[in-house]
């Protein structure tokens, strides 16, 4: 079983980095393919969107077939989807790249949480849930500078290449040592429709599709516009800053891990995060022309605030019913994914439409689009039961 989550979490890893290193690869993409800074945010969202349309098959697969002929299957995918990314000359190849590599990657956690809550304490759930995203988040900073040192020395296209290979090695690796754990015994059967009609869960729903969006959308993207356009940064100072944010990353997800034991909550301790990340946002947002220092800090406290994902994930499945554990925690990751892609999609309309001087005025389109919904999503959760095992 460990040697399987092993090559789960390595998978996870992979994950984390694909949804990031646009930020970085930014610059070179744009000098080289002539793509522009909203081709880059539709090429990010592809990736999400691709991503949060399988959740709900995956839901199903898990349940029926299992984890690891799920994610092996997938992971196949998003190797062709590194392949073609390596070979692209426009952005519509880049898109269509995005989106496989999206495919290949929806399975990867959500198959960890399912082996997780078919085969392991409920209590230890939380904790198991931060631990993974955590060494996951890696792959976050896998994707800022050594992204950078690597395409200075290799070009980007060999670098992506060699991530092709190690995605299908992967996916190999999965295929070989996972192990589906034991079927539910009850015989039950039912459907997504059965968790939609638990009102205890839509509170929670709204808070998933909030607590990851600004910062996957800000570190997956527009911290590299940003510190380029406004601070004049090149491909390796992005690097830089990808770097700490991506550190503060893994230092929230191992710090939520074990705070609904600690303090006999999961609610508040979700709520607390996420206010302090909005107030991270709306900095962002009125200090978008301050010095990089305060960007960076602002950047860096939100994405160590805002990785409550596991955290919310572990409150909606203590509602879920063994028969739909699959279903239930792929249904709640649909709601995490989706609004990411929605969003750059948002953002990149926001960013061309908005004026270009001072060049700070874009960026405050886009810091004001994510405090102002998370802000919302946020109040609502207000709503939600508190429920720890």
């Amino acid at each position: 079983m460990y040697a399987g989550l092993a090559a789960l979490i390595l998978a996870y890893v992979l994950s984390q980095f694909y949804r990031a290193f646009l930020a970085v690869l930014a610059p070179v993409l744009k000098v080289d393919l002539a793509v522009t800074a909203a081709d880059l945010a539709s090429a990010s969202g592809w990736w999400f969107l691709a991503f949060a349309a399988m959740q709900l098959p995956i839901g199903a697969a898990l349940d029926r077939f299992g984890p690891r002929r799920t994610a092996s299957g997938l992971m196949a995918v998003g190797a062709a989807g590194a392949v073609l990314f390596a070979v692209a000359t426009t952005a519509s190849e880049l898109k269509i790249a995005m989106a496989l590599i999206g495919v290949g990657c929806s399975p990867v956690l959500m198959a960890s949480y399912f082996i997780f809550a078919r085969s392991f304490a409920p209590a230890a759930f939380g904790t198991l849930a931060g631990m993974t995203i955590g060494i996951g988040s890696l792959g976050n900073i896998a994707s800022s500078l050594p992204l950078s040192a690597a395409v200075e020395a290799f070009g980007w296209r060999p670098t992506v290449a060699a991530l092709a290979v190690i995605t299908a090695l992967t996916a190999v690796a999965i295929a070989a040592l996972v192990r589906d754990p034991e079927r539910s015994g009850s015989g039950r059967q039912g459907s997504v429709l059965d968790l939609l009609k638990m009102p205890a869960i839509w509170p929670i729903l709204a808070m998933m599709t909030v607590c990851y969006m600004p910062i996957a959308g800000l570190r997956g993207l527009w911290v590299g516009p940003y510190f380029a356009d406004v601070h004049g940064y090149d491909a390796l100072a992005v690097g830089q800053v990808g770097l700490w944010i991506g550190i503060a990353m893994v230092a929230g997800n191992f710090a939520y891990g074990p705070l609904d034991r600690l303090l006999g909550s999961r609610k508040w301790v979700i709520f607390g995060g996420n206010a302090l990340t909005v107030l991270c946002l709306f900095g962002l947002w009125a200090f978008a022309a301050a010095p990089p220092l305060t960007a960076t800090a602002l950047l860096v406290a939100a994405g160590f605030f805002g990785a409550s994902f596991p955290m919310v994930i572990a409150h909606g499945r203590a509602f879920f019913p063994p028969h739909l554990m699959g279903r239930g925690v792929t249904l709640l990751n649909l709601f995490g994914i989706a609004p990411i892609g929605i969003a750059q999609f948002v953002t990149g309309r926001l960013h061309g439409s908005a004026p270009k001087t001072p060049p700070e005025a874009p960026f405050e389109a886009v810091f004001l689009f994510f405090a102002v919904t998370t802000a919302v999503g946020v109040a609502v959760y207000l709503l939600s039961q508190d429920r720890t095992d």
